[in-house]
């Protein structure tokens, strides 16, 4: 019987989940280096959907010290008719695995680990990926760390876009990029001369570890409704330039017609 590949990615969720990579990994914090490794793993707590890494005990430099749990607040996303799973806002201090919370102590250097009480697991530190600097051989990473099941391919097309809000139009256009990424909904990138009302830089800056550092946009005759309703890119990495500088709409927020016919809004953690 055939499956549908999708729905096997979220049979696993709610499981502990690694993978080796075999990248070098370095982790530094005030420029000092605080791991340097050919063995890191990344990870998955339950219920995670971006991934964590996990570095052998025996390539951090520094002492490991036992630390008092911190609560945090999960941010629970409901996606499919499984169980919710976490918003990739959710902090680091929010495990859904059993574990003990640790303080990395390497010189002035200080930062929180997580070690995970699984046996397939002994001898790995979960790091707090936003209390580091993070290289993987000699580049430099940030959001988080890439998913090798997941990848990006982005595609020049003649489809025609319609952006709408309160019957107001947005945007329209024949020349959209369009971005696909595994598990996410497709993305119309479109040029600036495309939108049609006047766009206002928002204060919000987002990070993607695939696309880089985002520059968000209001509507402001949206009024609230438009707050941040809108993104671009204007110095993503090299390989993905061909949506520098476009504008992409949260077609979670707004009405889209696509070649005429009216698209669903989708759910996801950015609805």
């Amino acid at each position: 019987m055939a499956i549908d590949r999708a729905s096997k990615f979220f049979d696993h969720l709610d499981e502990l989940r690694y993978q080796p990579t075999e990248k070098r990994v370095r982790v530094l914090a005030g420029g000092t280096t605080v791991a340097d490794t050919r063995a890191a793993l990344l990870i998955w707590e339950p219920r995670r959907v971006v991934a964590s890494y996990a570095i052998p005990t025996v390539d951090i430099r520094g002492d490991l010290v036992a630390i008092e749990a911190t609560a945090a607040d999960e941010r629970p996303v409901q996606l499919g008719a499984g169980p919710p799973v976490l918003d990739p806002s959710t902090a680091f201090a929010f495990h859904t695995a059993a574990g003990t919370p640790v303080e990395i102590v390497s010189g002035a250097a200080r930062g929180v680990g997580y070690r995970l009480a699984d046996p397939d697991l002994d001898g790995y530190l979960v790091l707090d990926f936003d209390a580091f600097d993070w290289l993987e051989e000699d580049e430099s990473i940030f959001g988080h760390p890439r998913d090798p099941f997941s990848r990006i391919d982005m595609r020049s097309s003649s489809r025609h876009i319609r952006i709408e809000l309160g019957g107001v139009v947005l945007a329209e256009s024949s020349r959209p990029v369009l971005l696909f990424e595994t598990m996410i909904p497709a993305r119309f990138y479109l040029p600036a001369d495309d939108v049609q009302v006047a766009l206002t830089r928002s204060d919000t800056r987002t990070v993607c570890a695939y696309k880089g550092h985002a520059t968000h946009w209001s509507v402001d005759v949206a009024g609230e409704d438009g707050t941040n309703i809108a993104w671009s890119y204007e110095k993503p990495p090299p390989e993905l330039s061909q949506v520098a500088g476009l504008v992409c709409f949260y077609q979670e927020r707004v009405d889209v017609t696509l070649d005429g016919v009216a698209q669903l809004r989708p759910v996801t953690p950015w609805s």
